[in-house]
């Protein structure tokens, strides 16, 4: 069994196609097909059906696939640890990160890493906090920033406080309190834009209407803040954004709350970082000093 037959299968895995798998590994189709089928005479098993029209994996497969990323991940990670000895850091980077991120410059931090670090491959994964804390732990991404409520902490990573802020109300341009100051109570009539229920950018509003002891209508659900600023702009509704956000969209009516909802940004890691994930953590820190706090499950 070779490592180059593990990529090979992961790619038609990933791809569900021969072609465009040995396209991805920069190999003739055929060279791909072979090694996949002296694989499977190995292990004595398929690992794909194949047909005229798809290829899937086989029973056999499904259980072959997560241990086949597995070897391939400690081997690109034998290598990167070999090269950090040496002095030189390379390896991938999965960097996940909520949309609203605002504590970091994170495209001047990307920028940065690059130029320093060039042999290393960046990836960005945009998501929910939720969502990230669990890639991180499960190895799908090596650090991510979140946003949670002030209470809450991630669960199960390694993680680091970086920013607090308030949240302020945004509205469309035209709406008779843009520019205004008033508190949650008198919002609490008004259509609102807002994140999934149980999204961990939903909480730190849903806990300050509670807290208020106001309810609201959330009639328009999102999945992004851009969506949710183009509802805004239509008039739709009421959303809510992080304040450090908001001057991007300078188009949008802001209302600033005297109760306003308040949220903690984090970064988060795994316990054992990469090297090229050490270098972007040592990044981070020399730009934001705060100290580290190791979380539990």
């Amino acid at each position: 069994m070779e490592l180059q037959q593990l990529r090979y299968v992961v790619a038609v895995a990933e791809t569900s196609n021969f072609t465009r798998a040995a396209e991805n590994c920069r190999v003739v189709q055929s060279a791909l097909s072979h090694q996949i089928a002296a694989l499977e005479r190995e292990l004595g098993a398929r690992l794909f059906e194949r047909t005229s029209r798809r290829v899937r994996l086989t029973p056999a497969g499904e259980a072959f696939l997560p241990a086949a990323r597995e070897c391939l991940e400690a081997a690109d990670r034998a290598r990167a640890e070999v090269a950090a000895a040496s002095g030189e850091i390379r390896g991938r980077l999965a960097v996940g990160a909520i949309p609203t991120v605002a504590a970091v410059n994170l495209p001047v931090a990307l920028r940065d890493y690059r130029r320093l670090y060039p042999r290393v491959h960046i990836t960005l994964i945009s998501a929910g906090s939720d969502d990230l804390i669990e890639r991180v732990r499960r190895g799908g991404a090596d650090v991510a920033f979140l946003g949670l409520p002030p209470r809450a902490e991630p669960k199960g990573v390694r993680s680091r406080r970086l920013a607090g802020g308030e949240l302020v109300a945004v509205v469309a341009p035209d709406h008779p309190m843009a520019g205004s100051e008033t508190d949650l109570r008198s919002l609490a009539a008004e259509p609102f834009i807002d994140f999934r229920a149980g999204h961990a950018g939903r909480a730190q509003s849903d806990e300050a209407f509670a807290a208020a002891g106001v309810r609201r209508e959330v009639p328009f659900e999102v999945s992004s803040a851009d969506f949710m600023v183009d509802l805004v702009l239509q008039g739709l509704g009421v959303g809510m954004l992080p304040a450090a956000y908001v001057p991007r969209f300078t188009d949008l009516g802001i209302i600033r709350l005297r109760d306003a909802p308040t949220r903690v940004e984090h970064l988060i890691w795994d316990s054992r970082p990469s090297p090229a994930a050490a270098a972007f953590l040592e990044l981070i820190r020399q730009d934001r000093p705060e100290t580290p706090r190791n979380v539990a499950d």
